[in-house]
């Protein structure tokens, strides 16, 4: 993940490569220049029971794969079926350039960058499936 640079709050947490690394009591930035570090914000991480709804389980195996839970060869296969669902509901103009970048990170193995797009989503599920219980 070459020139990524990470901004922290107090005491926020930061998963690097498997350990976990708290921030002092200011802010601070952290520039990543190891390429492939697997990077997750845990203000971000989405936990396991919070896995309830299709963008949410696939931005899940995102996750996996940058705190090293799972393989990024077989997760890159069960991303791209995600994303291929998704693709068949989430049909708007924007919804398809998000999924459109999610896709090109993850098949250059960026996949914290497919994360950050794949989460842009969440707003507008969320909307979707609001939408659908009112009805």
């Amino acid at each position: 993940m070459s020139g990524l640079v990470l901004k922290l709050g107090p005491k926020e947490r930061v998963l690097i490569n498997g350990a976990v690394i708290e921030n002092g009591d200011r802010r601070s930035r952290l520039s990543i220049v190891t390429p492939n570090a697997n990077i997750l914000r845990l203000r971000d991480a989405i936990h396991p029971e919070e896995v309830n709804t299709p963008v949410r389980r696939v931005c899940y195996i995102a996750q996996l794969v940058l705190s090293g839970d799972a393989d990024p060869a077989e997760a890159k296969l069960q991303l791209m079926r995600g994303i291929e669902q998704l693709s068949q509901v989430l049909t708007d103009s924007d919804s398809r350039k998000i999924l459109n970048n999610a896709t090109s990170e993850i098949q250059n193995g960026q996949y914290y960058q497919a994360l950050k797009a794949l989460r842009a989503l969440l707003p507008r599920e969320e909307r979707l499936l609001s939408a659908a219980q009112v009805q």
